[in-house]
């Protein structure tokens, strides 16, 4: 089964993000390619964003390599070095531990369509922007000092 049947994959928005954190998300649709095609050293996510809709919050992993490639539409890639037009055909990587907080919004009044290649989290993730982290072995985000949300 080489070629992958995106339509027999479920598509999904769920988030583990928790409010107000979440609202920026419900625009963000997903199909998980590993568990659907047995890759087991990377993940991949097919992902379409709504027109406004953003990929997640602004972000960066510990011990996570990732790496953006898009497909359709037009969205902005924001980082620490400010905002970057992303067409189809462009691509973004982020090494882990690096520190570059990044995001990418649907700014325009289309949606687009892209493929995040990286491993399951687990190392911490960094969110700069607000009051968020996730710590090794947490099934949800926690508040920066630990506690729940």
């Amino acid at each position: 089964m080489p070629k992958i049947d995106l339509d027999a994959i479920a598509q999904t928005n769920a988030t583990g993000y928790p409010p107000p954190y979440a609202d920026v998300v419900q625009g963000r649709w997903y199909r998980r390619l590993a568990p659907a095609t047995g890759l087991a050293d990377f993940g991949a996510s097919h992902v379409v964003l709504q027109p406004g809709a953003w990929s997640s919050q602004r972000h960066w992993h510990e011990g996570e390599d990732e790496l953006v490639v898009m497909l359709a539409g037009e969205a902005v890639l924001v980082d620490d070095s400010g905002e970057t037009v992303m067409r189809p055909g462009d691509l973004a990587a982020f090494p882990k531990g690096d520190g570059n907080g990044h995001v990418i919004k649907n700014l325009s009044d289309q949606p687009c369509t892209f493929v995040a290649i990286g491993r399951p989290a687990a190392s911490d993730c960094h969110y700069p922007d607000i009051d968020m982290h996730l710590f090794p072995g947490a099934d949800r985000q926690k508040r920066k000092d630990g506690s729940d949300f």
